[in-house]
């Protein structure tokens, strides 16, 4: 073996890949909470804390996504179907998954708690409020289950042409986590057109400020749940968010919710 090959080797085995894979094939033979920890947290959290949200690098593959996609019709898995035309919430259904949630959404809402711990204690710190989450996923929801929040919260969502969702903030109970997230299933501009992701913050004493994020398949986004923390000339203010989804113009849309409290 000549020199160089070995160098590439021992390089493979410092990265954590067999020897002479390539980073793609390191990636696609990744789990998903390896690409979520792998995610730049710094500058993350950073974006998030500015302006409230921020999208990741991918998180599930094609093939993850079309996996999840394929629950849709396996109704046993989901414990409730909202229609939100009923309800006024927008036009287009989503189902909560049903106990027991299946593994890869627990593995994900876990790895995404533990590197959104931090700045969800910072904005309440800074805010002056209580920091109720433990350091460990399994514990924050036994928490929310000896608080009454026992029903679990991840959704999958459809929408086809002409649906959208009203601007909207998931919280389900008292004890929430100021932090979720959203990850696109299926590709923008090829297997649907329009329904963008919106977030609305409120500011203070101004004019509300809007956000639009496309969501790229496997990608997630990171965005807040009810309020973070703004400087004003008093210190630091709450700007309430809400968030919903513009009107899909053609083709079908699907996206995985993940909430990281349970609910009532």
């Amino acid at each position: 073996m000549s020199g160089r090959n070995i160098d590439a080797v021992e390089k493979d085995h410092r990265r954590g890949r067999p020897a002479g894979q390539t980073p793609e094939a390191a990636k696609a033979s990744a789990s998903p909470t390896d690409r979520v920890d792998a995610q730049p947290w710094p500058a993350l959290l950073e974006e998030v804390d500015a302006h409230g949200c921020a999208a990741t690098g991918p998180i599930l593959t094609p093939r993850e996504c079309a996996e999840f996609t394929a629950m849709w019709s396996d109704l046993p898995r989901f414990r409730s179907t909202v229609d939100m035309a009923r309800y006024r919430f927008g036009e287009g259904t989503y189902r909560y998954f049903a106990d027991p949630v299946p593994e890869p959404i627990m593995r994900l809402r876990s790895a995404f708690y533990r590197k959104l711990l931090p700045l969800a204690r910072s904005w309440a710190e800074r805010l002056g409020d209580p920091a109720p989450w433990p350091g460990e996923f399994a514990d924050w929801l036994d928490a929310c289950h000896a608080a009454g929040q026992t029903k679990p919260t991840p959704i999958l969502l459809r929408y086809g042409t002409g649906d959208w969702n009203a601007l909207h903030r998931d919280l389900y109970g008292e004890l929430v986590f100021p932090l979720q997230v959203v990850i696109g299933l299926d590709r923008p501009g090829a297997d649907y057109t329009g329904g963008e992701f919106l977030i609305v913050e409120q500011r203070l004493r101004a004019q509300s400020k809007a956000t639009v994020s496309v969501l790229d398949q496997g990608h997630a986004l990171i965005f807040t749940t009810r309020d973070r923390p703004t400087r004003s000339s008093r210190g630091w203010s709450r700007a309430p968010i809400r968030h919903g989804v513009s009107r899909v113009r053609g083709g079908l849309r699907h996206t995985l919710g993940l909430a990281l409290h349970d609910a009532e």
